[in-house]
């Protein structure tokens, strides 16, 4: 199945808008002359857009603030400024009833499938819990629907007896999905949802995604370490370092065209299905700053190969350089 066969829905508002979104935390440094805590910023002055029935994939290495991005869209989360509009509805600071409300329409399916699965209860009880809760099946109605979407999943109901810890770390995750996809909700974050399985598993999952983007009509924030398993899924990009969309664009925009220096050193770390084939390394120096020290000006300066004295000195602007890409870098407007 082609990555860009769902198309977003043309004319239609996004499902998903995060205006200027920033996420800080509190934190207590070691030493005990310092007593203030020091303010960590996760996610810096992120805007993101997502068309209904689209993709959108979040990509960056550990730490670059994506699952916290991930969180904050879906509300598990509360932003520190900034504003998230679902469906129209600033749902930035809601709670209670009003959150519950929004709940239904947006569902996760999460890193760890059996970390994410209560070992206490049976496949058909963690699938059908929602359905119990949010529409109030019982009986032989809840079992008929519960078997359903594990059919939809590629699961045999039979399985609805077993308790997770029986299942293989595919099979696992094939019940996160059935368990998000319960309530017919409208956006799913899928946290990095193939990186704890086996490599011919993750394919299997990001097939899976595929069909149910196509069949129910989903739009997905999908998160993930590297580049390749967004490449098979995603409409769009975002690539994410130290708290900042550095880079976005159409997904085959992206893989040709790369203009930020951490986007092609991401590419060029990818693995190459063909081991004849040479390609050249971008080759970053050192570890990610620290959030709580953030480099002046750019914040990928003090690993980017090709910096130049006005990155330290000024902060990039996001420059405009094609169809729906952006990159926020010096040389980016230049090509270089």
């Amino acid at each position: 199945m082609s990555a860009s066969s769902h198309a977003p829905v043309p004319g239609a508002g996004p499902l998903l808008s995060l205006r200027s979104v920033t996420k800080q935390f509190e934190v207590r440094t070691s030493r005990r002359w310092l007593t203030a805590p020091s303010v960590l910023t996760a996610v810096d002055g992120v805007d993101l857009d997502l068309a209904r029935g689209e993709t959108f994939g979040l990509v960056g290495e550990s730490g670059s603030g994506k699952s916290t991005l991930g969180r904050l869209a879906v509300r598990l989360a509360e932003p520190t400024r900034g504003s998230i509009t679902f469906d129209g509805r600033d749902i930035s600071h809601l709670h209670g009833a009003g959150l519950r409300t929004v709940r239904r329409r947006m569902q996760v399916v999460f890193q760890d499938p059996l970390g994410s699965l209560d070992p206490r209860m049976r496949v058909g009880e963690i699938v059908g819990e929602p359905l119990r809760v949010f529409e109030g099946l019982r009986g032989a109605t809840l079992d008929d629907r519960v078997a359903e979407l594990l059919r939809s999943v590629g699961l045999d109901p039979a399985r609805a007896r077993a308790r997770p810890r029986a299942l293989s770390g595919g099979q696992r995750q094939r019940v996160g999905i059935a368990r998000a996809v319960a309530l017919g909700p409208e956006l799913i974050l899928a946290d990095e949802p193939v990186s704890a399985l086996d490599v011919s598993v993750q394919a299997q999952i990001v097939n899976l995604l595929a069909e149910l983007r196509e069949t129910l009509g989903l739009t997905y924030l999908f998160i993930a370490h590297g580049l390749p398993v967004v490449r098979q899924l995603a409409q769009r990009v975002g690539v994410m370092y130290l708290g900042r969309i550095v880079e976005s664009a159409p997904v085959d925009e992206l893989f040709a065209n790369p203009r930020h220096p951490y986007t092609q050193a991401l590419l060029a770390a990818s693995p190459v299905p063909d081991p004849g084939r040479r390609r050249e390394r971008a080759v970053l120096q050192g570890e990610p700053p620290s959030p709580l020290r953030v480099p002046s000006g750019c914040r990928f300066r003090t690993r980017c190969p090709v910096a130049m004295a006005i990155c330290a000195a000024e902060e990039p602007p996001v420059a405009q350089v094609g169809l729906g890409h952006q990159a926020q870098c010096h040389r980016a407007e230049a090509g270089t």
